[in-house]
């Protein structure tokens, strides 16, 4: 496919995948090992060159990831491949046509292969589907409904992503105690102190470039945890655990995107957890109604079903809680926020001030300082692209 160019654009759904749409596009979040992006990446052999996300997110510029762009961007003398950024793609045919050609995800448009010359379909990228003329090709993988769908699928992606994982055969890992026969695959740096109970039962375990495990602590496949975490006791199970996080106490089924510090006990179940997020000691949530309905999430456009009975808590990019936060089932932590003095309502907005719901906005130059001083703790700053979002956001949700 040699030629070809890869962008993945938001339709008007986007809006669904809130906390975390506002801050960054949704084919940077994750699923299994990977980020939805990288996962069409390696799917279709096309570095993406950037995301179609809208203008809140077109200075997007996060390191290891590409840029937001506009359409005006997307080089028409090019051939381009347009796929919907909320796909988990699995497999795909030879994108290299001749004429504009539709992709179709179990009969709806999830995106175009648009020859040179082509012109980008803007009137349909926000409702593809609405796209019905003209030839098509079939691709395979999933259609996704939001963030809650990252954690639903997210064992099966893990168990897919690492199939074929060769077994480190204990280097690394002297003194474990394993249960299972899934492998247990250690990156070059990786280490388990001697007592930790690896359980492979239910699927493998990979632990990235120099993970530390310390004791006590009991491991769960399917689980990947990324480059330069830690593991700092407690029971972590079938979870996505992104890069240079720390971890402690019972974490279940969740994905973690990076840079994020839960090092005190308090359970966290069926959540999505955003960069940079701190969570303060005994921070516990919900993922379980009391009558084991299905679970509803607020979202911009109103409150959605997700026919899951077990979703817990979504926290955006930033946000922080306060030492005993009790977090309710379905709750939409807003990017920024700082969560203290009680539950919070179930649809916190961004930059909050405090758990009440009509708490006061944490003033936006005071955010940016927080956040610098966060950053620089783990070596990293903010780019200018990613702070221009912050402040966009800020300033369209609170600067009324």
């Amino acid at each position: 496919m040699s030629g070809l160019r890869l962008y993945l654009f938001h339709d008007r759904s986007a809006a669904a995948w809130a906390p975390f749409s506002d801050t960054r596009p949704v084919g940077e979040l994750v699923t299994g090992i990977h980020t939805l992006r990288a996962r069409a990446e390696a799917v279709t052999g096309l570095p993406c060159l950037g995301h179609l996300a809208g203008d809140a997110l077109a200075d997007f510029d996060e390191p290891g990831a590409p840029p937001g762009v506009r359409a005006a961007d997307v080089d028409v003398d090019a051939h381009r491949v347009l796929l919907l950024g909320r796909v988990a793609l699995r497999r795909t045919p030879d994108l290299a046509v001749e004429a504009p050609t539709r992709l179709l995800l179990d009969g709806r448009c999830v995106g175009w292969s648009l020859p040179p010359g082509a012109p980008v379909p803007e009137e349909h990228l926000g409702t593809p589907e609405g796209a019905d003329a003209g030839p098509s090709l079939a691709v395979e993988g999933s259609l996704l409904s939001g963030p809650w769908d990252l954690v639903a699928q997210n064992p099966d992606w893990l168990r897919h992503d690492m199939e074929g994982s060769p077994d480190s055969g204990g280097r690394g890992a002297e003194g474990a105690i394993r249960i299972g026969s899934g492998p247990v695959t250690l990156d070059e740096g990786a280490s388990v102190e001697a007592g930790v109970v690896l359980d492979t039962t239910g699927g493998p375990i990979h632990l990235g470039r120099n993970v530390r495990v310390e004791g006590p602590a009991r491991l769960v496949g399917p689980l990947h945890v990324g480059r330069g975490s830690s593991i700092l006791g407690g029971v972590v199970a079938s979870s996505s655990i992104g890069p240079v996080c720390k971890v402690r106490g019972e974490v279940a089924d969740c994905v973690f995107l990076g840079w994020a510090n839960k090092a005190h006990d308090g359970h966290l179940g069926h959540a999505v957890v955003g960069r940079w997020v701190n969570l303060g000691a005994g921070t516990t949530n919900s993922d379980l109604k009391n009558n084991y309905g299905n679970v509803r999430v607020w979202t911009p456009g109103g409150e959605v079903d997700t026919g899951l009975m077990k979703v817990g808590c979504f926290l955006g990019d930033h946000a922080k809680t306060a030492i005993g936060t009790l977090i309710n089932t379905g709750t939409v932590v807003g990017a920024g926020s700082n969560l203290f003095g009680g539950m919070p309502p179930r649809r916190v907005r961004p930059f909050a001030w405090g758990s009440a719901p009509n708490a006061p906005a944490f003033r936006l130059e005071e955010f940016l300082t927080v956040a610098d001083r966060a950053m620089a703790r783990r070596g990293e700053a903010m780019t200018p692209g990613v702070r221009g979002v912050l402040e966009r956001l800020w300033t369209t949700d609170r600067g009324r």
